[in-house]
């Protein structure tokens, strides 16, 4: 029953963490409780980093920061991620899937649907919006006490063959076990994705990790305690709703929707 109510109480956490460290100790458990996750023949092909260095941590807020301004000011988010946004309760509640923006800065808000059309995105770049969120993004980035890099081995992840969807695979299951053990240790966590959208900053983040050849950096996270009361980021939005079992699973074969 433990493990159930931490499965769905799993949270992502965006806003600031605590500054205080996150004990050797903790990391270690959430190391190994990776290296729990199945992979295909107990190959475990990932393998992690952890980043307490501060230079580095702001090396990567900086990145991370710049990317998020730049995708912002290009409308490459938006353009991007346009289908999983959603504006309201009630499309939120018959839809029960992507991300429900309900917190906007205040001159936005009157705008809330057209916020992310072409007319939305140049009123948010007279109002300075892209950089306020990059330096937003730069801060809560460098004021996370933990970074974890996630990557996997190339002699086992080889893109194109099985070998590199059971990599794929069993680096999910790995993370998943991480995500869903942080709660319990009163930490957060975030997935550092702005780098990722940029080709020459993800080349550039793999430089400040300094990944040899034989390995694939795939994802960055950061890391931190909680803080009791919650700070939310000027654009931000809620992802709780999920689809109902008759809206995803089948019974027998795909022609039988399983009943709720």
């Amino acid at each position: 029953m433990e493990l159930t109510a931490a499965l769905f109480n799993r949270r992502t956490s965006n806003g600031p963490f605590l500054p205080g460290p996150v004990s050797r100790e903790h990391q270690h458990l959430l190391m190994s409780v990776a290296a729990a996750a199945p992979s295909h023949f107990n190959s475990q092909p990932w393998r992690f980093v952890l980043v307490e260095d501060p230079q580095t941590i702001r090396d990567v807020a900086d990145l991370s920061g710049r990317s998020m301004t730049e995708l912002i000011e290009r409308g490459v988010f938006f353009e991007r991620y346009r289908r999983y946004f959603r504006f309201t309760a009630q499309e939120m509640n018959e839809r029960r899937d992507g991300i429900f923006i309900d917190h906007l800065p205040k001159p936005l808000r009157p705008f809330t649907r057209q916020v992310f059309s072409d007319a939305g995105l140049k009123l948010m770049r007279q109002l300075g919006v892209p950089a306020r969120l990059g330096e937003e993004n730069r801060r809560l980035v460098a004021g996370s006490p933990l970074l974890l890099a996630a990557l996997l081995d190339k002699a086992e992840y080889r893109p194109g063959e099985l070998s590199g969807f059971y990599s794929v695979f069993g680096l999910g299951a790995a993370v998943g076990n991480i995500w869903n053990t942080v709660g319990s240790l009163g930490l957060g966590i975030q997935f550092i994705s702005t780098p990722m959208e940029l080709p020459e900053n993800w080349r550039a983040m793999q430089e400040i990790f300094k990944v040899p050849p034989h390995l694939e950096l795939m994802a960055v996270y950061r890391l931190g305690h909680l803080p009791e009361a919650e700070t939310r980021p000027a654009i931000d939005w809620s992802s709780r709703h999920r689809k109902k079992i008759s809206q995803y699973v089948f019974r027998e074969d795909c022609t039988q929707p399983e009943q709720d």
